[in-house]
């Protein structure tokens, strides 16, 4: 009996370590450089310690994809990234201060005829990188060999949505941002007089004059994508895809989006069966921090430290914001740790440590970290309110006006424009998140509602991930009105059946109407 257990526990183990049915797995993933990165890779090394064999497209300039890594093996392409392009984003931020000094409701489209300027150019980029790969037939044998089980993309470029379509592989989407907007407004109805057009920094409660800005958001939306966007795709998808694909017309084709959102953070919204919501997966209890920062941190006694840090893609403010800024922390009774790249300011303070990197998650779960100063990137959001530190926004480009816009509303953030930064708006707005207890109590509530989940996010990222290949794909999850012609979503042609025939008896009555009165009057003549 005694020798039976040992062989009882071994074979045990051995069914408690056996993969699961879709582990071995082979996996393509064209993700999106920068912080989009950052989210990927977490998803990535999930997915190699469940036994998923990982293949990466990237940049051979990419920022920060490495080529070699111990969890996938990477093939180098032509992307969308070059070193220069930081340079790029910088430039913009100037561009971005300039319109922010115009009217809140003209400042909301400068910024968008900037951000489609962008477009513009990067998705010619984008189609001529993809038109390299399709007519490379050497390329494309080597990936159809290599039969893939699943195509894993980030849809911020249309690199992994073209490759996923024309190799015919599932595809899940890691996304918030498509090529053609934001996720929801791409795949999911969106009624503008209570969704907020991306850009607009409305929230879903608007006045008739908030709703006419959100219509003319969503118009202009219409126009770039229509006549900026898809144009620049055309010659190749007529080459390589069947007549009448468009680039809306593929994206439809995920079968998962694996969207970076949660109704915490994001205002409620009409969505669909093969949307799944996985805002803040990357997120984590914090980790001990380095000795040298802990010291630090604890040299805060009860005031506590003040953490700033302002993302990957753009490395510093003007220089004129960032003295107005030192020169605020420098009269806090907290500590500050501020992620910092670029000549020292001179109005620094003693209390101040500028270090060029740190753990910003561990920072942030940190017991003695009071607020937040941030530029309202989606990653920082989320391991904010993960956390729950109050925050005080500065944004800069992009999204980060209206991430800050949705905290801000509710109670859990203050913002401040960069385009005017003064030491007293930055020291008062500091103050108020600091001594008033409601910020703290309204993120840490958000912090409550986005812990209270049967499943964490990266377990259902995973889940969902596996399932599209166990079932070959989700397509019983894609809803048919993604095939139909726009005038048959809307039911114009309905319409037009029932109003034709209440059309044509309105006109017969007033016809009838007009004889029988012509007759009246002509007899009313005759007869005086």
């Amino acid at each position: 009996m005694s020798s039976t257990i040992p062989i009882f526990l071994t074979g045990l183990c051995f069914l408690l370590l056996t993969p699961t049915c879709c582990s071995g797995s082979k996996i393509v993933v064209v993700p999106v450089d920068g912080s989009h990165w950052i989210n990927m890779e977490v998803i990535l090394r999930e997915l190699h310690s469940r036994g998923h064999e990982i293949t990466v497209l990237r940049s051979a300039k990419s920022w920060y994809i490495p080529s070699n890594s111990p969890i996938y093996t990477s093939i180098n392409v032509t992307m969308l990234e070059d070193e220069s392009d930081k340079n790029y984003y910088n430039k913009m931020l100037q561009d971005v201060m300039e319109c922010r000094k115009s009217l809140t409701f003209m400042g909301s489209f400068c910024q968008r005829y900037l951000i489609t300027s962008m477009l513009a150019k990067g998705h010619g980029i984008l189609a001529r990188a993809a038109a390299t790969m399709l007519d490379d037939p050497v390329f494309m044998k080597k990936l159809q060999d290599a039969k893939f089980d699943l195509m894993l993309t980030d849809p911020g470029l249309t690199t992994g949505v073209l490759l996923g379509s024309y190799l015919k592989l599932p595809m899940v989407f890691n996304v918030r941002w498509i090529n053609t907007g934001e996720s929801h407004f791409t795949m999911a109805p969106s009624p503008v007089s209570y969704v907020p057009v991306p850009g607009s920094e409305l929230q879903d409660q608007m006045d008739f004059l908030e709703r006419t800005k959100n219509m003319l958001h969503y118009l202009y939306s219409l126009v770039e994508q229509h006549f900026i966007i898809n144009p620049a795709y055309s010659d190749l998808l007529q080459r390589h895809f069947p007549p009448g694909t468009d680039l809306l017309s593929l994206d439809l084709e995920a079968d998962i989006w694996l969207v970076r959102a949660d109704f915490v953070f994001e205002f409620p919204r009409p969505t669909m069966p093969n949307v799944v919501y996985i805002g803040g997966f990357q997120c984590k209890k914090a980790r001990p921090l380095p000795a040298d920062l802990e010291a630090f941190m604890q040299s805060s006694g009860e005031h506590g430290v003040v953490f700033m840090s302002l993302g990957t893609f753009v490395s510093a403010l003007p220089r004129d914001a960032m003295e107005a800024i030192a020169a605020a922390f420098a009269e806090l009774p907290q500590k500050v740790v501020w992620k910092f790249m670029g000549e020292k300011p001179s109005s620094l303070g003693n209390n101040t440590l500028l270090v060029s990197w740190l753990p910003q998650n561990d920072i942030l779960g940190h017991p003695k970290t009071r607020a937040f100063v941030a530029h309202g990137g989606t990653n920082g959001m989320y391991e904010a309110i993960y956390h729950g530190v109050p925050i005080l926004g500065v944004p800069l480009l992009f999204d980060q006006f209206d991430n800050l816009h949705r905290l801000k509303v509710r109670g859990a953030a203050r913002m401040v424009e960069a385009k005017s930064l003064t030491k007293e708006d930055v020291l008062e707005a500091l103050k108020d998140i600091l001594d008033n207890p409601s910020y703290r109590n309204n993120i840490q509530r958000l912090s409550q509602l986005h812990h209270d989940k049967p499943m964490s996010p990266m377990d259902t990222a995973i889940f969902w991930i596996e399932y599209v290949i166990r079932n070959k794909g989700a397509a019983h999850l894609q809803s048919a009105g993604f095939s139909l012609p726009w005038y048959s979503y809307f039911c114009l042609d309905v319409a037009v059946l029932i109003m034709a025939p209440i059309g044509a008896f309105v006109w017969a009555s007033v016809l009838i109407c007009r004889i029988i009165c012509c007759r009246r009057f002509r007899r009313k003549i005759k007869a005086e």
